[in-house]
């Protein structure tokens, strides 16, 4: 008996030491992997990559900017069937444990010994809470010692955060394939809706993917997809977070996933997107541009931008056709199967509904294409195969050797690769070529500065060089209205008259006589500055630009924003310098609104991730606004402290001038009268040899400007104007975006006088004028009851006070010789 006492006794002892020894092992392991761990504290002030979104004024998304594409979403606005689901694949006794799941670890443990042998791996058995210790501690190693320090760390994180903390880190950091990291980007990414919005079979899909999102991608594994799909389901009826027959009806629904299209190609709003992603770029950095979770409120009118783009294209194109078919984009054999061959050629992705086709035969009246197949995610061709027709019709302006063609393969050969455009939904289709032809268009509020619309070139997968920000081209008569609103602001009236006859510009030692000259080659004597304008006279505003001198012009075009130091030549008094057309479509929009400064912005408002405004464009101050309710006191004001960069009395002057370009002048032959049925001002430009033609028109709430160029100046052709080509581009947009909105009149500042005129003389009108206009007259400068036409001064009468005609006809024989000898530019 005591041997017996004395065996349990040994055994107990040896027990006892044991215990102890594995306890003391135990915690020297637990020391030795403790000190070392990382600090989780760091958690609490986690701020995850977020992706920056630019929106459109409207709200709708135009472009995100990321390097890991997540939302940070917070865990009160998760639906309760998303966090089921992702518990229900994922850790089902999460609310349950302290971080660690013994029984999952037990499993793990035994199947890992039953398949040691033959090389088996770790299996998971990882808890929430352990992934979160992972994904943001640790390493993805399939080690024990980084398994050992994930439980470590699982359950100093339990007892430092709570439940719900913990699982909205988890659900914003996995990553759940497609570039999309946690639920919210995720949620947008593959069904394009908000996490709410989210049925139980797509929140059990995406709780399908933290395993391994490329094991059950939508597409190229779509049966493994389903059915790891299904087993989520399958796991939330069993534990009770759903009913059984829900269970089922969702697994019998497809995957359902639509992942989205870049984002940008929805408002033809590339150019405008990337210029924004710039000036985000320079304000903020790389790091707080793709990381930083930035919500962008943009000025794009979407509506107005997708008009713009498709007017200018189709100006492109108008003047692109009339200049020939250069042949098609490449050619292929057509075998059996042309789909594939078709697929490879590289196609512009941001010019719908042109599409790529070959064709596959042609005949006397009609030719036979096939479109180019769609390629399903993963780079897969499509199998289907779209075919139409393009009738003789659709190939007329691809004139051969001059002449209209007569028949379809006098144009198009079998194997022909092209772009069309369906003309019909009958499967009808038109001839159609990218053309060499570039140019850039820009919206702009007159009022705020603020970016309405941008197209900065045909295609942006062609070029991204935007042409309404980085081409440097010469705004050629479109800059007069600057140097006119000089004169008119520094003594001249609108009935002031100005030589238009020969003149001979002295250029310096060694240099030849400069002998600028008018369009039309012609000359008609005295002229008002009204007639300089609307009929754009080149020898006039020369000799308008001696008299006020370079630098009162280029002090103006610096305070409208034109050029930062024009040169002081009388050449650049034509536009002869370089610029943009935002510069110059922000300097149309200072004259129309009045007079005031206004900074161009392509931004309403910059948020950060928190909801705080960062940056804001309108910086009025408005006095009540803060208001918290109604108490009767005064309506909130806003106080608009913008230097006045020209006097409103003269921007009146100069725009009821630019009134009579598009009614009567350079740019009444773009039907604007007939077609927007409105009061609109403008002035049109082109440059020596054609090589730039612009068109900036506006009316009292929205300025457009146009240039059409080669991006390698050259010639346009003779007599591609800025009215011929770029007039009828802003004629169709102001036609499109105003059709909905009543006619609105210029705004007559307070002082202005109208007066009835001879519109040849500028002196007031009497019995015998053949037409007459209302004149704008700043206080004090109009001509009197009984005046003549006077020279330069408005006054009617030369110096002695005799009375003297206006000379239409030919040139004096003594104007170039005046000039000459340096008595200015007046006759």
């Amino acid at each position: 008996m005591k041997l017996i006492l004395r065996f349990f006794g040994f055994l107990f002892a040896a027990g006892t030491i044991l215990f102890v020894v594995g306890v003391a092992g135990v915690a020297a392991l637990l020391w030795h992997y403790s000190k070392d761990l990382p600090d989780y504290s760091q958690l609490q002030d986690y701020e995850p990559p977020v992706m920056t979104r630019v929106h459109a004024a409207d709200g709708s998304l135009v472009a995100e900017y990321a390097k890991e594409r997540r939302l940070y979403i917070p865990i009160q606005a998760v639906p309760k069937r998303v966090i089921n689901a992702f518990m229900a694949a994922e850790d089902k006794n999460f609310y349950e444990h302290g971080g660690l799941d013994f029984g999952g670890i037990a499993r793990a443990g035994l199947i890992y010994a039953q398949n040691f042998g033959g090389g088996g791996h770790l299996q998971g058995a990882s808890t929430i809470t352990q992934q979160v210790a992972k994904n943001f501690l640790l390493t993805n190693e399939r080690t024990f010692t980084r398994k050992i320090k994930e439980a470590l760390l699982a359950m100093k994180i339990e007892r430092t955060y709570s439940k719900d903390k913990i699982l909205e880190l988890y659900l914003n950091e996995i990553y759940l394939g497609l570039g999309a990291y946690g639920i919210a980007a995720a949620s947008l990414v593959y069904f394009d809706k908000s996490v709410n919005e989210l049925s139980i079979a797509e929140a059990a899909y995406l709780a399908a993917l933290p395993k391994a999102p490329n094991n059950y991608h939508p597409f190229r594994a779509r049966e493994r997809a389903l059915e790891r799909r299904n087993w989520v389901l399958d796991q939330m009826a069993g534990d009770g977070f759903i009913k059984t027959a829900d269970a089922e009806a969702a697994k019998r629904t497809p995957l359902g996933v639509i992942t989205k299209p870049p984002s940008e190609h929805i408002f033809a709003a590339e150019y405008f997107a990337e210029e924004v992603r710039r000036e985000l770029y320079e304000r903020y950095g790389d790091k707080k541009l793709y990381e930083g979770g930035l919500s962008v409120r943009t000025t794009l009118d979407t509506k107005l931008q997708v008009m713009a783009r498709k007017t200018l294209i189709d100006g492109l194109v108008r003047y692109d056709q009339a200049h020939g078919y250069r042949g098609p984009v490449a050619k292929i054999d057509i075998g059996a199967d042309w789909g594939p061959k078709l697929a490879d050629v590289k196609a512009l992705s941001d010019v719908a509904p042109w599409r790529l086709a070959v064709v596959l035969e042609t005949g006397d009246k009609s030719a036979r294409i096939g479109l180019q197949p769609g390629r399903e995610p993963g780079g897969y061709v499509s199998k289907e195969r779209d075919v139409g027709i393009m009738p003789l019709d659709g190939v007329k302006w691809a004139r051969v050797k001059g002449a209209v063609p007569k028949r379809v393969d006098q144009v198009l050969n079998a194997g022909d690769v092209v772009y069309v455009e369906p003309t019909n939904d009958q499967g009808q289709y038109a001839l159609r070529q990218v053309p060499e032809v570039s140019g850039a268009m820009v919206v702009e509020d007159p009022w705020t500065g603020r970016v309405l619309a941008m197209v900065g070139g045909f295609s942006y997968d062609e070029s991204q060089f935007n042409r309404a920000t980085q081409a440097l081209r010469q705004p050629g008569s479109s800059f007069k209205p600057i140097v006119y609103s000089a004169a008119l602001d520094n003594g001249y009236t609108p009935s002031s008259l100005v030589l238009d006859a020969p003149i001979e510009i002295d250029q310096g030692p060694g240099q030849a006589a400069w002998n600028p000259e008018n369009y039309e080659k012609d000359f008609y004597g005295p002229s008002t500055l009204r007639f300089g304008v609307e009929h754009s006279r080149n020898v006039m505003t020369v000799r308008l630009a001696q008299d006020i001198g370079m630098p009162l012009i280029a002090d103006y075009a610096k305070r409208f924003g034109i050029y930062d130091n024009l040169p002081p030549y009388l050449s650049f008094a034509l536009g002869a310098g370089e610029t943009t057309p935002l510069r110059m479509v922000t300097a149309y929009a200072m004259i129309d609104n009045g007079g005031r400064r206004i900074k161009p912005t392509l931004i309403d408002r910059i948020q950060d991730r928190y909801g705080h405004t960062v940056y804001r464009h309108d910086q009025r101050e408005c006095i009540g606004c803060d208001a918290k309710k109604w108490d009767n006191q005064p309506e909130p004001s806003l106080i608009d402290r913008r230097e006045q960069v020209l006097d409103p009395m003269t921007a009146y002057q100069i725009t009821s001038i630019m009134e009579g370009v598009v009614l009567r002048g350079t740019a009444a032959g773009a039907g604007f009268q007939k077609d927007v049925r409105r009061p609109v001002a403008g002035k049109t430009g082109t440059t020596n040899d054609y090589k730039d033609a612009w068109f900036i028109g506006f009316t009292p709430d929205i300025v457009a400007g146009v240039y059409i160029g080669f991006d390698k100046p050259k010639s346009l052709g003779r007599g591609m104007t800025g009215g011929q080509l770029a007039a009828p581009v802003v004629r169709d947009f102001m036609k499109d975006a105003l059709a909905d909105k009543p006619p609105v009149p210029f705004r007559v500042p307070p002082g202005i006088k109208l007066v009835r005129v001879d519109l040849k003389t500028g002196a007031r009108a009497g019995p015998n004028s053949a037409r007459v206009i209302l004149e704008a007259f700043k206080p004090g400068t109009a001509p009197p009851d009984n005046s003549v036409v006077g020279y330069g001064d408005g006054g009617g009468a030369d110096n002695a006070g005799n009375a003297r005609q206006p000379y239409y006809g030919n040139v004096p024989p003594d104007a170039g010789r005046a000039v000459r000898s340096g008595t200015g530019g007046l006759y």
